[in-house]
């Protein structure tokens, strides 16, 4: 398996899709990543707290749309 390093610079734009998928438009860095020794490879996704709270609003817009999609529940209380 490659490992890589992703460093995001800048997240442009969000959009979900009809397979339930959350896609991000984003600017970042991309290095090839040396597995260490005993420990599991992986990639490492780096980011700014600026770019981790914008990360985080753009999610929670793209919940709200797919929760906006799911139909309503006709089980509700009756007044």
């Amino acid at each position: 398996m490659k490992t890589h390093q992703i460093e995001i610079q800048k997240f442009k734009a969000a959009a979900n899709n009809v397979h339930g998928q959350v896609l991000f438009k984003v600017d970042a860095l991309l290095s090839n990543r040396e597995p260490i020794d005993g420990i599991e490879p992986s990639s490492l996704l780096v980011m700014t707290e600026q770019n981790a709270r914008v990360l985080m609003a753009l999610l929670k817009a793209q919940i709200a749309e797919f929760d906006s999609k799911k139909p309503k529940s006709r089980h509700g209380r009756h007044g």
